[in-house]
């Protein structure tokens, strides 16, 4: 944790602020608006549960990061940036696929889809924050060859959403009916 200033704010902001006009948009289309809701609200609190308990294990990984309450607040604001993002990727998909339970019985090929995604948008936002100086890696830092971006921070995109939406969706798997699309 390098530096902390108001232009980090303005993508999570700006992200923010296409969560909830996607989330508003796919509710008014839900058949059932109280379960898509229990949905938004257990992928969100998975998600977050998830993702501090990764940045708080990774922090080695990374220059000026110690287990006090500066770098666990930091690790707690990347995980409500990280959680956005979960969120995001998930109803995107939903209004690409036109099903909000679109990951009820996971397809390898969305599966596919879904890790590049994380991937791919791991590696943006490492570079964005390693060149604004939000943060940089420590020498245990394992680095991807030819993008100069850590592997630990990248896995976690890859890995993260699938294993949150799996996760949540099975225990609703009673509850929902997978057949149900966006009007």
């Amino acid at each position: 944790m390098e530096k902390l200033s108001l232009y980090i704010f303005i993508v999570p902001s700006a992200a923010l602020l296409l969560l909830i006009i996607l989330v508003v948009y796919l509710k008014k289309k839900a058949g059932n608006q109280p379960t898509f809701m229990q949905l938004f609200w257990s992928i969100t609190i998975c998600s977050f549960v998830l993702h501090f308990a990764w940045e708080m294990l990774q922090m080695p990984f990374y220059n000026n990061m110690f287990l006090d309450w500066r770098s666990t607040f930091f690790c707690a604001l990347a995980s409500v940036a990280d959680t956005i993002m979960v969120l995001l990727i998930y109803y995107g998909f939903a209004l690409l696929y036109k099903n909000n339970w679109w990951m009820t019985r996971p397809r390898p090929s969305r599966l596919m889809i879904l890790v590049l995604t994380g991937g791919i948008g791991a590696v943006l936002a490492e570079l964005r924050h390693i060149n604004l100086g939000t943060w940089s890696y420590s020498t245990q830092m394992p680095i991807i060859m030819g993008l100069k971006v850590g592997l630990v921070p990248v896995l976690q995109f890859m890995l993260l959403p699938s294993v949150i939406y799996v996760l949540v969706l099975s225990f609703k798997e009673n509850k929902i009916n997978p057949n149900i699309k966006i009007n």
